[in-house]
């Protein structure tokens, strides 16, 4: 096969690709983004104003969303909504959801390798986790995803809600362990655009706080502080 014409097929195949993604965009609930951060700048650190809040209020107000969604890997947080101001939104303000996956059998802060490479070969199991919002808990995706929708209507968005997964790490480096909420983000990916869609939504999703997030720098430069400073509960900057 001549060089010119194996170009050719590669970028009729690309632009196949980016065609079926757009489309797929307009018909489902999310537009994945990514990983909004690589670790604990404060806590708590899904609250009113505080830096990667305010991260997320103006992302979602430069796309013109209402609404912006943030899936985690389930704690003790009931993973309620807020609003975050935003002055570059029509209204002045954001409508940050929060959903989480709970695993049933344990809480892990580590990568689990296994897990890792069972979910990119044949995706999550339905019934994997249950999950939670607002301080309700869902046995099913369908029924968590139900109510985030049925939440950001209530708001008035329209078309899909940019989805970040949180990706804080407690300890370690966040190269390897993509963090908080990374299972979810690829389980939703995946039932909303597909095995393909999902590969492409977590690769990208994976360098976006490198490249976007303003915090990134003080963060990575200060990584391991401010994981000592969290794991012995000082960080919380509620508390006066």
């Amino acid at each position: 096969m001549k060089r010119s014409t194996l170009i050719t097929i590669i970028m009729a195949l690309i632009l196949i690709f980016g065609a079926y993604l757009w489309g797929m965009t307009q018909l489902s609930l999310v537009e994945p983004v990514g990983r909004l951060t690589v670790t604990k700048l404060g806590n708590p650190d899904m609250f009113p104003n505080h830096g990667n809040a305010e991260v997320l209020g103006e992302y979602a107000a430069k796309t013109g969303s209402k609404c912006v969604l943030v899936v985690h890997y389930g704690g003790d947080s009931n993973y309620r909504q807020f609003v975050q101001e935003s002055p570059l939104s029509s209204s002045g303000e954001v409508k940050v959801l929060e959903l989480a996956f709970v695993d049933p059998s344990t809480y892990k802060t580590y990568v689990d390798w296994g897990e890792v490479l069972y979910t990119f070969l044949f995706g999550i199991p339905e019934d994997r986790y249950t999950y939670r919002a607002d301080g309700i808990s869902f046995q099913t995706l369908d029924e968590a995803l139900a109510y985030v929708d049925q939440e950001a209507k209530n708001y008035g968005q329209e078309g899909p809600i940019p989805m970040f997964y949180h990706g804080t790490v407690r300890a370690e480096g966040p190269y390897l362990n993509p963090g908080c909420g990374f299972p979810l983000y690829t389980q939703i990916s995946w039932k909303q655009y597909g095995r393909f869609g999902a590969y492409y939504y977590v690769a990208k999703g994976l360098i976006w706080p490198y490249l976007s997030n303003r915090y990134y720098p003080y963060e990575i430069s200060h990584l391991s502080d401010l994981q000592r400073l969290y794991n012995e509960g000082n960080l919380d900057y509620t508390v006066t």
